[in-house]
């Protein structure tokens, strides 16, 4: 069987000549993958995004068959000769599954509850196994800190039908979308399903440079605009959840599970220090207030996608009053059934190989913060400007 090595070489030599980016080689992931007990027959819906190419890869190693079902066109072929490959859209044709069995499902990327149903056509009478990627996006509010998976999840939506919507409109209610997704799941495959809520992924493969952005900017050196320092962080490595989602398909792990980590919550300042010191950076941290931040139209958490021009602090969220439960979600159900974290410095270091091996023009858009973080010269005019606050 090819080695997980000359997988991933080939596998950045596809990514590469695609433009989507390569999968660099990964010195934590390449430690001995054992067998499975039990070869299983998982369907993957989607399969080579983010998570799913590690999905994929970790089940192949570990001896199960993998099918894959999707439009083929984000990396086509990508594991050509490796999977049998379908070809399906959830939010149309899925009868290439007509008369198919499968010991597990796992579907990575539904928002919408339709393409529930629309898979659960084939599936509902021909798994055993239904895993759903869900989200705590999904949880009604933040209001609980340390709530478990027992927290109150979003009402269905009452402005749209569900189940007839445009999906190009679902990410304004993205949140209810998977928690209406979760119910439909938990009614066509009672007894038999998994629903897994991810918090944050980060790592190779991530193009919404979320995470990204940090260990690309401090990479670079020199003085870094960094948002408060003891607000808590909790991410998950897409490997980390990947290859547990497989463990949990071959353990027949059922019920509902909180997945973010690690097992304590880092601080924005314990993340980006570990980052620094993972990539033996010579960065300095100038660590700026909220309401700095807020004064100065800078948003908190992902995106600068809609006003690139002020910025963005990705991963970084400030303490209100109405969301003492943002990164403090309970995870002990997890790790009870397993989940494991890979250090962050290996996370670190393996998204910055992987973010350098990324197309010119993404990288310009990644140093402009066209997705998050900001540009240089914002940066430098936000630091000048705090620099010259009164009493410094």
């Amino acid at each position: 069987m090819t080695s997980r090595r000359d997988f991933l070489k080939a596998s950045a030599a596809i990514g590469g000549a695609l433009g989507l980016g390569a999968i660099p080689s990964m010195s934590f992931a390449e430690k001995p993958v054992g067998r499975a007990q039990k070869p299983l027959k998982i369907l993957i819906l989607g399969g080579t995004g983010f998570t799913g190419p590690e999905q994929v890869e970790y089940a192949i190693a570990r001896g199960h068959s993998v099918t894959l079902i999707n439009r083929n066109k984000t990396r086509p072929d990508f594991f050509k000769g490796r999977v049998e490959q379908l070809i399906g859209d959830l939010n149309g044709d899925m009868s290439a599954l007509k008369g198919l069995k499968f010991d597990v499902v796992i579907d990575n990327p539904t928002t919408l509850p339709g393409w529930v149903r629309n898979v659960a056509q084939y599936m509902k009478d021909n798994t055993d196994h239904y895993i759903f990627i869900s989200t705590i996006s999904a949880y009604a509010n933040d209001k609980n800190a340390w709530a478990d998976e027992s927290d109150a999840t979003h009402p269905e939506p009452t402005t749209v039908d569900p189940f007839a919507m445009d999906p190009t409109m679902a990410g304004r209610l993205y949140g209810p979308l998977k928690a209406t997704s979760e119910r439909e799941v938990q009614k066509i495959y009672a007894n038999k399903f998994t629903i897994i809520r991810p918090g944050l992924i980060v790592g190779p493969l991530d193009r919404s440079d979320r995470f990204t952005y940090w260990p690309y900017r401090i990479d670079k050196g020199g003085e870094v605009l960094a948002p408060g320092g003891k607000e808590p962080v909790q991410i998950i490595d897409s490997r980390d959840i990947a290859e547990w989602t497989i463990r949990m398909a071959e353990n027949h792990t059922l019920g509902v599970f909180n997945a973010t980590g690690p097992k304590e919550p880092y601080t924005i300042k314990s993340m980006l220090e570990g980052i620094r010191g993972a990539l033996k950076s010579e960065a300095t941290f100038t660590w700026v207030t909220p309401e700095f931040l807020q004064e100065n139209k800078v948003r908190a958490w992902t995106t600068s996608a809609q006003a690139p021009t002020l910025g963005s602090m990705p991963v970084w969220v400030p303490d209100r009053v109405d969301n003492p439960a943002w990164s403090r979600r309970k995870i002990d159900k997890a790790l009870a059934a397993g989940l494991t974290f890979r250090p962050l410095d290996v996370t670190a270091r393996e998204t910055l190989a992987w973010c350098k091996t990324r197309p010119a023009a993404e990288l310009e858009a990644l140093s402009q913060g066209k997705l998050a973080g900001m540009s240089a010269e914002r940066e430098g005019e936000l630091l000048k400007l705090w620099h010259a606050k009164p009493g410094f």
